[in-house]
């Protein structure tokens, strides 16, 4: 099944492409959902979270947020509806990125230029002050910008980091599907056995962070974890007492098969544990 993961700008008509490419393929478009799981995991309001992405968080919040585990259950999140194998298309929360290394995930990106956003959200909004609208459109992006150099490590407006880039100016909703669906259409991103298996490794090794970061004795892990064929590789400095618990935690996550590890770099994998 089709998995399409969708970044856009506000006011470039992206919220229209991933609602038609859902009607199209007939799979769940993704986002809202996502706040009320995280803020679950998180024991913290929706409205924080929202807050949190948009960039409209007073300074207490964000100097006190938790943002490591926000990055760790948002990823744990949008690997997990992808791997899920239903399709879907995922809009927003990094999934571009998140998915990129998935042969048969289509990363799109949908923009606009600032003066052609403006328009569009002055009229959405039946507003007309131009200072306002203007101000929320750069705090957004700016937002975004933040989010993605945070756990990305990279300027999320690059082309590179996408297999199709859309401006909404020039091409309009319907021709911005239609493009999408030739790609998702194509050989070239067709799902196979060894691009499943990648997703499902991606799936477990979020699985097993996650687990890490709930867990009171692992919490405070800095630990590189790596999933193939349900094996489980752990990686990082810690003493042979602290990795055995974390081997402990990551043995329980469903889907585990064994766990090893190795506390130095370079060092030979530790035995495995079943």
């Amino acid at each position: 099944m089709p998995v399409i993961a969708i970044t856009r700008e506000m006011g470039s008509l992206g919220k229209d492409v991933a609602r038609e490419l859902g009607a199209e393929l007939k799979v769940p478009v993704v986002y809202h959902e996502v706040i009320d799981h995280l803020a679950d995991r998180m024991r913290v309001r929706k409205s924080h979270v929202i807050r949190l992405l948009d960039g409209s968080a007073s300074l207490l919040e964000r100097l006190t947020a938790d943002k490591t585990s926000l990055s760790i259950f948002t990823a744990d999140e949008i690997i997990g509806v992808a791997a899920h194998g239903d399709g879907a298309v995922i809009r927003g929360w990094g999934a571009t990125h998140l998915l990129r290394e998935v042969p048969h995930a289509v990363c799109v990106r949908v923009c606009a230029p600032f003066e052609t956003r403006k328009r569009r959200m002055m009229e959405r909004l039946a507003s007309d002050d131009e200072d306002q609208v203007c101000a929320e459109i750069r705090t957004n992006d700016e937002a975004h910008g933040a989010i993605m150099r945070r756990h990305f490590d990279l300027q999320w407006t690059d082309s590179e980091h996408y297999d199709l880039v859309l401006n909404t100016k020039r091409v309009s909703v319907e021709e911005c599907v239609n493009e999408v669906l030739g790609l998702v259409r194509s050989p070239q991103f067709a799902e196979t056995e060894r691009s499943r298996s990648k997703l499902g490794d991606l799936a477990l090794a979020a699985s097993v962070r996650a687990a890490l970061r709930r867990s009171t004795e692992t919490r405070a892990a800095q630990v590189a974890v790596s999933a193939e064929d349900g094996r489980v590789t752990l990686s990082g400095a810690g003493s042979t007492d602290e990795m055995l618990a974390f081997v402990e935690v990551a043995s329980a996550v469903p889907g585990v098969r064994d766990v090893a590890y190795r506390t130095h770099p370079g060092e030979e994998l530790r035995p495995r544990f079943h």
